[in-house]
């Protein structure tokens, strides 16, 4: 019998190493947080409603788990540095993408495509870099209000 993988988040069955499982093109679903796999389309077909997805765009992308069990304890991340000063990863969103959906359907009735959270979150680097400058070229440890450009 084939190790298992993961559990189907919708049904519980054992999703196989090596074998077909299928996650949701909505980027929430994905997320290490929620981090959804479904062992059938029907499994995705059934969490759609549930999560309250709309529109033509809401998918299952068909995937194949790994070949081999994950370590114990799952990825290891290695930080350099002090361990209060967790780094960032490169690919971690820094905007609150409920929010950010929310308010632009509030105001416009628009739907938002995951790939403006990259944007965003890439703006919002740039504004704290440029703020943390100016902190420090007024020879503070504090970034303020002010400083924000």
């Amino acid at each position: 019998m084939p190790e298992v993988w993961k559990r189907c988040s919708q049904c519980k069955k054992e999703i196989p190493l090596n074998g077909i499982y299928y996650v949701c093109s909505v980027s929430t679903c994905r997320q290490k947080a929620t981090n959804y796999v479904f062992c059938s389309v029907a499994c995705w077909d059934a969490h759609v409603p549930i999560e309250r997805h709309r529109g033509e765009d809401v998918a299952a992308i068909e995937k194949r788990a790994p070949r081999v069990p994950e370590p114990e304890g799952g990825a290891k991340r290695i930080v350099v540095g002090s361990p209060s000063t967790g780094k960032l990863g490169e690919d971690e969103i820094l905007v609150v993408v409920s929010k950010v959906k929310k308010y632009i359907v509030e105001k416009s009735g628009m739907n938002t495509s995951a790939d403006v959270m990259d944007v965003l979150t890439d703006r919002v680097k740039r504004i704290c870099d440029r703020a943390i400058e100016e902190a420090r070229r007024n020879g503070r440890k504090t970034v303020m209000d002010r400083d924000v450009p």
